[in-house]
């Protein structure tokens, strides 16, 4: 997907709403895991892998009208092994076949030396369970960065300015310039990509930072983690971090899929999805979006 059909996306829909899907087994409600044991066949064993994958199925069904893109966090499907894995690839194929206009971001935070990013880059951008965007940690430089950008109408999201407690511990400190990391990395990383190809993970408890953060990008999307179970402000974000093309997609994930435990957890997660994206679009109108 690209640029233009984002934000035609975003204008159609009125939300720029991200649902995570991290789908915790030890969180996902027991009456999706009986479901499962009982459709057993004859000589079939159960694997949690058929719990995640009609969990997330049940989600992204309930919460598809109130969002735009969806972001399955790969640490919850590889701490399964293969199966999980298959969960994983089995997830993105049914966004394809059922919702082909939502933008798919992989959440893998990968970036290695050129020849592994290499191959980071065919097994996310190419094939039948591809995705369209794919979180890359830019500590390794530009050499690491660049085999992500050369798939057309593919995304590179860059970790920038993250919401949790250690982000101090190397993301603000100060060069003798007074220029801070993530500034650094938000300024030269544009020398590698554009704002067609390239956005940035800004977490959403950082507040007022988002300012700074649109004095050096002003342009590109930001994908912003936070808003809901870890206490980010959606008004926040959008008053310092909305540009004219919206220019945000705001994850949310365990305030929606986890809000409920119980068999009414797709209902419950629809319309916690569906006040976000009601609080979205007063958002977009604020701005003549």
């Amino acid at each position: 997907m690209n640029r233009q059909q984002l934000i035609e996306q975003i204008k159609e829909k009125r939300t720029f709403l991200c649902v995570g899907l991290d789908p915790d087994i030890k969180k996902i409600p027991q009456c999706i895991i009986n479901d499962c044991k009982e459709e057993l066949e004859d000589g079939e064993e159960y694997d949690d892998s058929l719990a995640i994958m009609a969990f997330n199925q049940a989600i992204i069904d309930a919460t598809a009208p109130y969002c735009v893109a969806y972001k399955p966090n790969l640490a919850f499907y590889e701490s399964l092994g293969s199966m999980g894995l298959a969960a994983y690839e089995e997830t993105v194929m049914y966004l394809h076949e059922n919702y082909p206009n939502h933008f798919i971001i992989a959440d893998a935070k990968r970036g290695d030396i050129g020849n592994t990013s290499a191959m980071y880059a065919r097994s996310f951008f190419e094939g039948e369970t591809q995705v369209d965007a794919l979180t890359v940690a830019p500590y390794m430089g530009e050499d690491s960065v660049t085999p992500f950008l050369g798939y057309d109408d593919k995304w590179v999201i860059l970790l920038a300015l993250t919401s949790n407690k250690g982000s101090k511990d190397l993301q603000l400190t100060e060069d003798q310039n007074g220029e801070r990391l993530f500034e650094k990395v938000l300024r030269v990383s544009q020398q590698w990509g554009t704002k067609d190809n390239m956005m940035y993970v800004v977490g959403a408890t950082q507040g007022k930072m988002f300012e700074d953060i649109r004095q050096v990008v002003p342009d590109h999307f930001l994908l912003v983690p936070g808003v809901g179970a870890q206490g980010g402000s959606l008004e926040e974000v959008c008053k310092y971090g909305m540009n004219n093309d919206c220019g945000l997609l705001v994850n949310s994930s365990r305030g929606i899929i986890f809000a409920s435990n119980g068999e009414d957890f797709a209902e419950v997660a629809a319309e916690k999805a569906r006040e976000l994206a009601e609080q979205m679009d007063e958002e977009l109108q604020k701005v003549g979006l």
